[in-house]
């Protein structure tokens, strides 16, 4: 896309945002087609995209719009400009996570009380929303997380799940030091469409204990161990994955590392992103310009990828395949893919921005798949897949 296309996109985008700090009461979108050009439907499009990414807000579905909470950490007086950190790391993961229920992020108040910062809305129909600034009671999900001393029970399974009238919500720690929670996420669903349902509750639990510890890395934390200060934190044995917790590491957004040999002989390792296509048992990762990696692998495609998270259960997988040449850098379907990985690394597609420093993409077909968790001990070969 040519910098002359993307001008009327960028100034519309920041007619709208200058539109909303304007007006705090918020606006309905025909009272912004007045003030933004484009068509209707350009605008709605618009407003969709900057609400996902928390600039834009809606109380309610077809209401009037309002200055989400990351346009409001703009403002120099906004209480919530320390912790702007905290919501471009929750909005990073949550909403890549393109769930069917809706995420939050809280913090804590002197009162006892948690403040819903920012949300990222579940895909269902119906689902359960936070109001902007909502403050949730100090014997909610968050507030119990969120409590100087939280009950032995929360300490010992790392959330807090309570019912509501009308939904269910689990809270987990975000600690910045890994250790002392500064912040809760929070899942919240209708209770009609939960009730009964254990067995996926359970099933949820490590995708949101995923999700929690992943924000906290992107706080700076070096482990993800909540409430364990001073204490040691227990390690498992190490085991090897099942086929579906391997699929749960390659669904998570973590950097690849991808070795290769060089020219000289010698091992070369770059980190990389890449998309598991599960269906054809492909791996396809996109090498930037100057990337001295694509190169040595045209002479010699056998590479190993390796992909791990840096906190317990301290899960990990490894890859040994060959690397094919897949998509060429003027090939629609690598903006495409670039698209996808932009929104599962950034939280945001970012297409436009990435094609012109992309050379070309490859395709890793395993020839081992393999992948464990914990440490400390032998399990000796494992079957590869």
């Amino acid at each position: 896309m040519s910098e002359g296309s993307l001008a009327p996109a960028v100034r519309r985008t920041i007619e709208v945002l200058e539109c909303l700090l304007a007006h705090p009461q918020g606006l309905k979108l025909q009272e912004m087609l007045s003030a933004v050009d484009g068509s209707r439907s350009t605008l709605f499009t618009l407003l969709a995209a900057l609400k996902a990414l928390g600039y834009v807000a809606q109380k309610e579905r077809g209401g009037r719009y309002y200055a989400g909470p990351r346009l409001l950490t703009w403002r120099a007086a906004s209480p919530r400009r320390r912790h702007a950190d905290l919501l471009t790391a929750f909005y990073q993961e949550a909403a890549p996570a393109h769930l069917e229920e809706t995420l939050a992020v809280a913090i804590p108040l002197p009162t006892g009380e948690a403040e819903v910062l920012g949300q990222v809305e579940g895909s269902a129909g119906v689902r359960s929303l936070f109001a902007e600034g909502e403050r949730l009671p100090p014997e909610s999900a968050a507030g119990r997380v969120l409590h100087e001393a939280p009950a032995a029970e929360v300490r010992a399974v790392g959330y807090c799940m309570t019912e509501r009238s009308d939904a269910l919500d689990i809270a987990l720690p975000l600690c910045r030091d890994g250790v002392r929670p500064i912040a809760a996420l929070l899942w919240s669903a209708p209770a009609f469409r939960w009730k009964g349902r254990r067995d996926e509750q359970r099933a949820l639990l490590p995708l949101l204990a995923g999700l929690a510890a992943r924000i906290s890395g992107r706080l700076g934390a070096p482990l993800y161990a909540p409430w364990r200060e001073g204490e040691d934190v227990e390690m498992q044995v190490m085991a090897p994955l099942t086929s579906e917790q391997i699929a749960g590491v390659l669904a998570a957004p973590w950097v690849a590392r991808l070795a290769c040999v060089g020219r000289n002989g010698k091992p070369h390792v770059v980190p990389v992103w890449y998309e598991w296509d599960e269906g054809r048992r492909l791996f396809h990762i996109p090498a930037w310009r100057g990337s001295r990696w694509a190169e040595y692998v045209l002479e010699n495609p056998q590479v190993s990828l390796t992909i791990d998270e840096p906190w317990p259960p301290l899960r990990r997988v490894l890859v040994r395949g060959s690397a094919q040449p897949a998509f060429p850098g003027d090939d629609p379907r690598l903006k495409e893919l670039l698209a996808r990985l932009s929104r599962r690394y950034l939280g945001r597609s970012a297409a436009a921005l990435l094609a012109p420093q992309v050379k070309c993409s490859f395709w890793i077909a395993p020839q081992s798949l393999r992948g464990w968790q914990g440490m400390l001990a032998d399990v000796g070969r494992t079957e590869e897949r």
